[in-house]
């Protein structure tokens, strides 16, 4: 784990344009040089993949045949990788130079791990977008400080709930302990189970706030029924494959009257059909839960009593998603129901 450490950098394409070539420019101005930089692209229609292989032919390109969404793409290049330590990394990022120097640094001191640098946004000066990314016992995931300003110098690494999807970094070791993203949920969330599935066999994310890189606001997916669906979808998948059933027994009453809210939000918003899908969906695999349920049962180390001490009581919403007044509503409830859960378990 020292300088010469190769680390592979996964980026994973999809008509990101101009911000694709951007991101490997900055890649390309770090000051760790031994960098294997992988674009994977999922059948891309505006032709960024090919100018960025015309601007750095260094680089490689995987072009896949089909959109293998997040998870899937992503895995392509974990597997093509041939460094010590993984990276995945958005298109619309750009990183500053030593941000690898950062996380390199952090995960000697903190060993085996999945981390994240600071994340600030690309469109906004000085405005925050995820100083680590927490979970809710509920399986609501959130980044801490999202929209708020740079206010303090903290340079500490702080354990978190699990590291952005956004820039994720990691070794191959831990990839092999902890397992490849789970392509069931092909994109949202992916982030949040693999920090989830770590934790439970001891595993920590950790938060670095002297890496850091700036990033677009969701360039592919706005906030839109579609992204919508992938959240609840993928939010419910995580709960029954995560928690043991003892634990969603005791939760069950509780889980039902946040689902409720939930149906009350997404029909404000009008992507009831949204929420509709997504409960088919989770109906419709029933099987293919109740197998990734066992298969993390099995490797299991780390109580869910253990994990769910630890989860906030209170998530953070951005307010271009709900009013204020209906976050404060939310997790008003969510706060009350989340200390009795924990009273019951723990």
């Amino acid at each position: 784990m020292d300088k010469e450490s190769l680390v592979s950098i996964i980026v994973l394409n999809y008509n990101a344009g101009q911000l694709l070539l951007n991101c490997v420019d900055s890649l390309k101005k770090s000051t760790y040089t031994n960098l294997e930089i992988i674009v994977v692209d999922n059948i891309s229609s505006d032709g960024s993949q090919t100018k960025c292989m015309e601007k750095f032919p260094d680089i490689k390109l995987i072009q896949n045949e089909k959109n293998l969404g997040y998870c899937g793409g992503n895995n392509i290049g974990i597997k093509e990788a041939k460094g010590e330590f993984i990276v995945i990394l958005n298109p619309d990022t750009i990183v500053e130079p030593k941000w690898i120097n950062e996380l390199i640094s952090a995960y000697n001191e903190f060993g085996e791990g999945l981390y994240q640098p600071k994340i600030l946004s690309l469109n906004e000066e000085n405005i925050i977008q995820s100083t680590g990314n927490m979970l809710h016992v509920f399986g609501f995931g959130f980044a801490r400080d999202k929209g708020n300003k740079i206010a303090d110098k903290k340079e500490d690494i702080e354990k978190i709930g699990y590291a952005s999807g956004t820039c994720l970094f990691t070794s191959r070791k831990v990839i092999e302990k902890v397992g490849l993203l789970d392509e069931f949920l092909f994109l949202y969330h992916d982030d949040l189970d693999l920090g989830w599935r770590a934790a439970q066999i001891g595993i920590n994310s950790y938060y670095v706030p002297k890496s850091n890189i700036f990033h677009v606001e969701s360039y592919s997916l706005k906030w839109s029924a579609k992204k919508f669906y992938w959240l609840e979808r993928n939010r419910k998948y995580c709960l029954l494959t995560h928690y043991s059933k003892d634990t969603y027994k005791k939760m069950r009453f509780s889980l039902m009257l946040v689902d409720l809210f939930v149906w009350t939000f997404y029909f404000s918003k009008g992507f009831l059909g949204a929420k509709i899908k997504a409960e088919l969906e989770i109906w419709k695999n029933k099987k293919i839960i109740e197998k990734k349920y066992s298969e993390l049962e099995k490797k299991k180390i780390i109580s869910d009593k253990k994990l769910i001490k630890s989860f906030p009581d209170k998530i953070f919403v951005p307010t271009n998603v709900s009013q204020e007044s209906m976050n404060q509503t939310f997790n008003s409830i969510l706060e009350r129901l989340s200390k009795k859960i924990k009273e019951k378990i723990i």
